[in-house]
């Protein structure tokens, strides 16, 4: 057999593994990565039951996410020493701190904060519904903009644990404040509701969830994971799409996994 016709023959079989011309991956454009965290801070206090923000700190700083949504935080509370926990994070790691009250305290404030790598162009706290002899809970929105010049909205909030009625009228409020937001947002936080809950339903009237229904990724207790409670949800669908998500499990930082997931912003059709 001649030089040109071996080469043929060596070469035909791979050519009928790929019968299609073979393009190179597709880059993804980092500017476009958002990578955003949800995590239960437990008001700054560890599993150990030590007030330790350092373990906190350390934990966001090493997994690096853009957004933060925590959870439980204390503002000038007699049992957190009187600290200002979301200023006190933001400065243990580099990142812009807002607090959003939901209730007075023990001598202080009570309620959601946010992290973010970037400027805070302007936020908004909406109360939300609460049953008699039920926490009063809040969802903390704030705006901007992404290294790719792009605005978006970042909301945390954390639902009732008190029962799942109370949780339905706040999931309804969610989606009415919400749902008209001129900017792609994501929503983030606590919603002490399992994936197959009534309110998480009525969330996804709106909002897509960042799992498969056959891995939903269980992200409560921190030490035995074994139901999710804490979620990233975004919308619209067609203009996010998730690249990774990860659940943390640090049994000493908190009785919640933190969970990060890392989406993409999709051009606007």
């Amino acid at each position: 057999m001649n030089r040109p016709l071996k080469i043929l023959s060596l070469l035909l079989p791979i050519a009928l593994l790929f019968p299609g011309p073979v393009q190179a991956q597709s880059k993804v454009d980092s500017t476009k990565i958002v990578r955003v965290l949800s995590f239960n801070i437990l008001h700054g206090r560890t599993t150990k039951g030590d007030f330790n923000l350092d373990v906190l700190a350390n934990l966001i700083k090493k997994y690096d996410p853009d957004l933060v949504a925590m959870q439980e935080v204390d503002f000038k509370a007699n049992r957190s020493k009187r600290y200002d926990l979301a200023t006190e994070l933001g400065w243990r790691t580099h990142m812009v701190p807002l607090f959003g009250k939901a209730m007075d305290f023990d001598g202080g404030e009570y309620g959601e904060a946010v992290l973010s790598r970037y400027s805070i162009l302007q936020s908004r706290v909406v109360a939300l519904p609460n049953l008699p002899k039920q926490e009063p809970r809040a969802a903390l929105e704030v705006l901007t903009i992404i290294p790719a010049g792009d605005t978006i909205a970042f909301v945390g909030t954390h639902l009732a644990h008190e029962g799942e009625a109370g949780r339905i009228l706040q999931v309804e409020k969610i989606n009415e404040a919400f749902s008209q937001n001129g900017y792609p947002t994501i929503l983030v936080g606590d919603l002490n509701a399992k994936p197959e809950s009534e309110p998480i339903r009525i969330l996804q009237k709106h909002w897509t969830t960042s799992y498969g229904d056959e891995d939903p990724a269980p992200t409560y207790p921190s030490d035995n994971p074994r139901i999710k409670i804490d979620y990233v949800m975004f919308s619209p669908a067609n203009r996010w799409k998730v690249l990774e998500r990860t659940v943390i499990k640090d049994t000493v930082a908190s009785d919640h996994c933190a969970y990060l997931v890392s989406l993409q912003l999709l051009p606007q059709q």
